[in-house]
């Protein structure tokens, strides 16, 4: 096989992660607003194209290093079965509806690629992910309850005829709109090229003495691309199950879900904030790339609650909770049975010892 196939063949499993990514994790940044109304699809689309593009190229490192600590994928074979097989429990949930997470899928297809290795799972490192699957929509939740008090005082101190209500509602909406997208490509653009890093094809490309192009860079400068795509072509039917069916949300409320989702997965990949942090003695976030789906329900939750728990549609909480159950478990299988099938049957070397 020459080596522009092997390229193209051991990239696809990614840029289908990405596209995956792009249909469900990317559509819930603009969710609630284009269920809203106040945003039209074409320009939500845009808008996260460029921005997930933007953060995952700026800011894609950092949270990359903790999925290489729960399993450095060492061989072309072994990523692209681990990236497939959490591209298709993704999609498989998206086509249900379901805002699922990219990162319980990746995951779980890592920890399949470890039990089919004999490897041992480092278990403090899945305690420190699992955990931020527990807090992500707890954190949004509270930040959702936090904007939404001080947006209606402002609201209620300013008394703003609506028409400029609505214009400024609008303007936020892409704002925070453009804010989620950088912070997604920032966190989870590990989760569609992360498994790639150690085997990457790309050199780096020393443009002048201050820029360099990484490796790793273009490598998430392709699934950046392909996460676009899966945007532009599979997401709605997601956007409609956020923005619609779990909590009715005013255009306001809107802007508050995103905005709070948002700030959830910036705090989660800012190698910055977290350095900052750490050398002022304070705790800091851990670099993990957490779940957009996860942030937004949580900040659904936070407005209904901080309505007073009126109208949440508690079977449609179940229904997504159960898909959040179901997924690493899902990867996690499809991961084990493509890498033996790679190995015993088309004879791929999937795993160096």
């Amino acid at each position: 096989m020459n080596i522009t196939l092997s390229v193209a063949i051991f990239l696809s499993a990614g840029l289908f992660m990405g596209w995956s990514l792009g249909g469900n994790d990317a559509a819930n940044i603009f969710g609630t607003a284009v269920g809203t109304k106040m945003v039209k699809f074409s320009t939500a689309a845009i808008i996260c194209s460029i921005f997930i593009t933007l953060g995952a190229v700026l800011s894609g490192t950092g949270a990359s290093h903790t999925l290489g600590q729960l399993g450095a994928i060492n061989a072309i074979g072994g990523s692209f079965a681990v990236s497939s097989a959490a591209a298709f429990t993704v999609m498989m949930m998206t086509k249900k509806g379901l805002p699922v997470s990219t990162s319980q899928a990746v995951v779980g297809a890592i920890i399949g690629w470890n039990i089919f290795g004999g490897i041992k799972t480092e278990m403090a490192v899945v305690s420190k992910i699992v955990s931020t699957w527990v807090f992500t929509p707890i954190l949004a939740a509270i930040f959702a309850v936090i904007f939404y008090l001080i947006i209606k005082q402002l609201l209620e101190n300013t008394k703003l005829h609506i028409v400029k209500v609505d214009k400024y509602t609008r303007y936020a909406l892409l704002a925070a709109g453009a804010f989620g997208a950088y912070s997604l490509g920032a966190n989870n653009i590990a989760n569609v090229m992360g498994v790639f890093i150690n085997v990457s094809p790309f050199t780096n490309i020393t443009i002048s003495e201050n820029l360099t192009i990484t490796s790793v860079q273009q490598l998430f400068f392709l699934g950046a691309l392909a996460i676009s795509l899966g945007v532009y072509t599979y997401s709605k039917k997601v956007m409609m199950t956020v923005g619609k069916s779990l909590f009715k949300l005013s255009p306001i409320s809107a802007f508050i879900v995103v905005l709070a989702s948002s700030t959830v997965l910036f705090l989660f990949s800012s190698e910055s904030l977290s350095i900052w942090l750490i050398s002022r003695n304070l705790p800091a976030f851990p670099l993990v790339p957490v779940s957009q789906s996860q942030a937004v329900v949580g900040a659904i939750m936070g407005i209904g609650i901080a309505k007073g728990g009126r109208n949440i549609n508690l079977k449609e909480l179940g229904r997504i909770g159960m898909g959040w159950i179901m997924t690493p478990l899902i990867s996690m299988t499809i991961s084990w049975v493509s890498l033996n099938v790679l190995q015993n049957v088309f004879l791929q070397t999937v795993i160096n010892k």
